[in-house]
């Protein structure tokens, strides 16, 4: 059982990769529980689904990035779970078209919910 919940959690992380790479504010949405969180390295806290939204239509009306995410860590209990990962790559900047590195770590929270798991709080930060 916990295979299939450590498996379900890695397609769930790289689905959440691939909405990042291609500006998906709407299905990068769709993952986060309904109370979810949303906790962007120097910005504010984005709590519930429209909240999500809006936070996930500025950051990607301001750049596009391309990065992978590296999962460290998985770990589970009962209904909920986390994940220690690390992404890596570049981000265009929309304002000046200046492409940079971009790497960060990152902490994933996730529940059930309805059966089926979803990011319940997501924070980041820099680490370069």
């Amino acid at each position: 059982m916990e295979k299939l919940a450590k498996q379900e959690i890695k397609s769930l992380l790289m689905a959440y990769k691939e909405t990042l790479n291609t500006s998906d504010a709407e299905k990068a949405t769709s993952l986060y529980a309904k109370d979810g969180i949303f906790m962007p390295s120097g910005a504010p806290s984005a709590i519930g689904t429209d909240s999500i939204k809006g936070a996930y239509d500025f950051v990607f009306s301001q750049i596009q990035l391309n990065i992978e995410f590296y999962i460290e860590e998985i770990t589970i209990e009962n209904t909920l779970a986390y994940a220690v990962t690390s992404s890596k790559g570049t981000t265009l900047i929309h304002t000046n078209g200046e492409t940079i590195p971009e790497e960060n770590r990152e902490l994933f929270v996730f529940e059930k919910e309805n059966g089926k798991w979803k990011i319940a709080r997501y924070m980041f930060n820099k680490t370069k």
